[in-house]
């Protein structure tokens, strides 16, 4: 094996020779954080950071106009959970997800969508941790990490445990692996550092770039066997919400990594090599600033076409009352069934059979399945504005 670490910068972490006489390999053990040299805020660097924020404060904003902000944030957090489990490599859609809320998954799937509920319930476990004032910690992460693993593939990989053995990322051993992050004794100290970070040790930092260079170290320490992509990216938001600059948890960079894949796993090894901070910080950056306005754009369109839906079913006359109610229900379950809301909206079958008519004759719903029992209806201009980039892979 050549000694490819003379080229290799030693601002962000150092390269080691590992593994046996037959088989050598490099790992990298990261620096703590902050980097130093401190990163270099250049007029574009700087420019990029201010433009990120005032996105992220837009974003925020939203939450006080928004009538229903729990709407919107239901929606947004199980958009996230699709878009972070399919670059894991789930075949999950949103529509599976809310099938499978609604106990109605077809089989095939259920081992996909259990692990996309689980990034769900991972998501809401910390951020009510973090409400009742629980500090963003290790222990925090090891929770959220059982969660997320609880019952579904990479369930047997220690759950809730930082790694004792050594991982690596693409190839089929560490020998031909694209990357070999530190091995399993540096994972707790390098784990101890990244969270003296979090609480402003050995210096404070503007929160939005301290949630990306946490990010990208710790996808570099990869401190658990499965789940470090999910987790990374969740980390991203509680820091967010942990420290104030969103009041609710609205900013989801998965969709943005799905699309530039191939530049973000080349921004995060070229922190390794290069000790390029600032590239780094410039995509994530940009990338915050895209989401967030989008984010926003969104908010704006959903409130708009529910509007202009309320009004096209006012006009139906005595029957809109009922079908006003049904697509209230809709809002917040975008599939469901007859009997399902029959029940949580206490009316009777055959009204909420009209309204689903009524509403389909409109264009609002569609029936999916096709068949004469168990149908089930889709709010279907709202899913359209849900799932654009969630569609599953074949």
């Amino acid at each position: 094996m050549g000694d490819k670490t003379s080229s290799y910068s030693t601002r962000s972490g150092k390269w080691l020779k590992q593994g046996t006489p037959d088989e050598r390999y490099l790992v990298f053990s990261p620096h703590p954080l902050p980097p130093s040299p401190a990163i270099h805020f250049d007029h574009k660097l700087q420019d990029l950071q201010e433009r990120a924020n005032r996105a992220l404060g837009r974003l925020d904003g939203i939450s006080s106009f928004l009538p229903d902000p729990d709407l919107f944030i239901y929606s947004y957090v199980r958009k996230e959970a699709v878009l972070s489990s399919q670059i894991e490599g789930t075949q999950s859609s949103l529509s599976d997800l809310l099938l499978f809320e609604m106990e109605e998954t077809p089989g095939a799937l259920k081992t996909d969508v259990k692990e996309v509920s689980n990034y769900v319930g991972a998501m809401q476990h910390g951020l009510q941790r973090l409400n009742k004032g629980f500090p963003l910690s290790l222990r925090l992460i090891k929770e959220i990490h059982e969660e997320l693993l609880s019952k579904v593939r990479g369930g047997d990989k220690e759950p809730g445990e930082f790694r004792r053995t050594q991982n690596w990322i693409g190839g089929t051993r560490p020998g031909n692996a694209l990357y070999v992050p530190p091995p399993p004794q540096e994972v707790m100290p390098a784990m101890g550092a990244l969270e003296k970070f979090f609480h402003g040790e050995p210096e404070k930092f503007p929160t939005l770039a301290k949630a990306g260079l946490v990010h990208a170290q710790f996808e570099s320490i990869h401190p658990f066997l499965d789940g470090n992509g999910r987790l990374g990216r969740l980390l991203i938001t509680f820091i967010l919400c942990a420290e104030k600059a969103l009041s609710e948890p609205l900013l989801y960079l998965s969709l943005y990594f799905k699309e530039h894949r191939k530049v973000y796993y080349e921004k995060l090894q070229l922190i390794r090599t290069e000790g390029d901070w600032e590239g780094w910080l410039d995509f994530f950056f940009s990338g915050v600033e895209a989401v967030a306005t989008e984010a926003e754009q969104t908010a704006q369109k959903l409130f708009l076409m529910f509007e202009e839906h309320r009004i096209k079913i006012q006009k139906i006359g005595k029957a809109a009352s009922t079908a006003l109610r049904v697509q209230e229900f809709l809002k917040k379950h975008a599939i469901i069934s007859l009997p399902v809301a029959t029940k949580e909206l206490e009316l009777s079958f055959p009204a909420v059979n009209k309204a689903m008519v009524n509403l389909e004759k409109l264009g609002l719903v569609k029936e999916f399945t096709g068949k004469q029992r168990h149908r089930l209806f889709s709010y279907e201009p709202y899913l359209k504005v849900l799932t654009q980039g969630t569609e599953r892979v074949e």
